[in-house]
């Protein structure tokens, strides 16, 4: 099944130009909403290439729009001055519970955005090419049986002597997110990258997914999708190669863990699991050195909090979707 789905519904962004999608639009609207924190760096050049290839050259985005996710730097100033309109996620969060990481800024670019399809697309990419976006949209807007499409491709790792592993990135996939899907969700394994950052759907879908707070919540779209539509309506893209900023070790072990505690959530919700207690969402990790090294170790303990939140699916809260959007357009 996995095999027939792969050779079916596995795609190539060069399969699509911007004029052909332009022609297969036919007055659907496509937005593309780019999450961001700290990225001053990277934002500017991805936004400046979708302004000036997508936007202005042919109208194939409609609506192109950064959520400042608590930035402590120019993010918002840089990205404004490229051409999108920045939001910020508490301002589309207003009045609802404080939330943090990724998925809540993801929910909050749904809240603003106002296209039938919408691509999300990560603010930290190097070497940004449009075909990311064109890739994406490509198969919602020539096949209507289609309602959402993840990215993948070939992500190195650079190691810091100038060696570069060829997919030695994606390592979170790997070790975590890959081996879990092939146990509970086998007709996902097709997906080569299931956590990858770059996906688009049809807002009408998107609406009725809750959007996990952090790192969880690419593989929880995936298996609420599988859910709620079934695997025929999945699909996925070959974007080429993708470069970014990596992260480190610790930092990749704390994302796991919310990928863990996430699947465990749709364990529960699916009847795969009946545990009489929750398991524990504090993760322990330890640093070498630093001040408050322990005897015997000379390393530090680092306990985080992992657990995984939730926003609703945003047609539950229609009133509040369409009161952010009016005053967004109004500002």
């Amino acid at each position: 099944m996995v095999e027939a789905w792969s050779t079916y519904r596995t795609g190539s962004a060069g399969q699509w130009t911007p004029r052909q999608l332009v022609a297969a639009k036919r007055g659907t609207t496509v937005s593309v909403v780019i999450p961001a924190r700290n990225e001053e760096a990277t934002i500017g050049a991805i936004v400046a290439t979708i302004r000036q290839q997508l936007v202005e050259r042919v109208h194939l985005v409609d609506e192109l729009i950064v959520v400042d996710s608590r930035s402590s730097d120019a993010t918002a100033r840089v990205a404004a001055a490229a051409g999108a309109h920045v939001v910020s996620q508490d301002q589309m969060t207003r009045g609802l519970p404080r939330l943090e990481g990724k998925g809540d800024a993801l929910w909050a670019g749904l809240v603003a955005a106002s296209g039938d399809v919408v691509a999300f697309v990560d603010g930290d990419l190097e070497d940004f090419d449009a075909r990311f976006v064109t890739g994406l949209v490509g198969p919602l807007l020539t096949d209507q049986s289609v309602g959402y499409v993840k990215g993948f491709y070939h992500r190195g790792l650079h190691h810091p002597a100038g060696v570069v592993e060829a997919d030695g990135g994606g390592r979170v996939t790997e070790l975590t997110a890959r081996p879990l899907l092939n146990l509970f969700w086998p007709e996902l394994s097709g997906f080569v990258q299931p956590l990858a950052g770059e996906y688009a759907g049809r807002r009408t879908l998107l609406e009725r997914l809750p959007f996990v707070s952090g790192y969880g919540v690419e593989i929880a779209m995936l298996i609420d999708l599988l859910d709620l539509v079934g695997l025929d309506a999945l699909a996925q893209v070959d974007l080429g190669e993708r470069r970014h900023r990596h992260q480190s070790t610790e930092a990749l072990g704390r994302m796991a863990a919310q990928i863990m505690q996430t699947v465990w959530v749709r364990l529960q919700r699916q009847g795969w699991v009946t545990a009489d207690s929750e398991p524990s969402t504090m993760l322990t990790q330890f640093r070498r050195g630093g001040t408050d090294a322990l005897p015997n170790l000379d390393r530090e303990i680092v306990v985080t909090d992992v657990s995984v939140q939730e926003r609703p699916p945003l047609r539950e809260m229609a009133d509040l979707a369409t009161r952010r959007r009016r005053s967004r357009v109004a500002a």
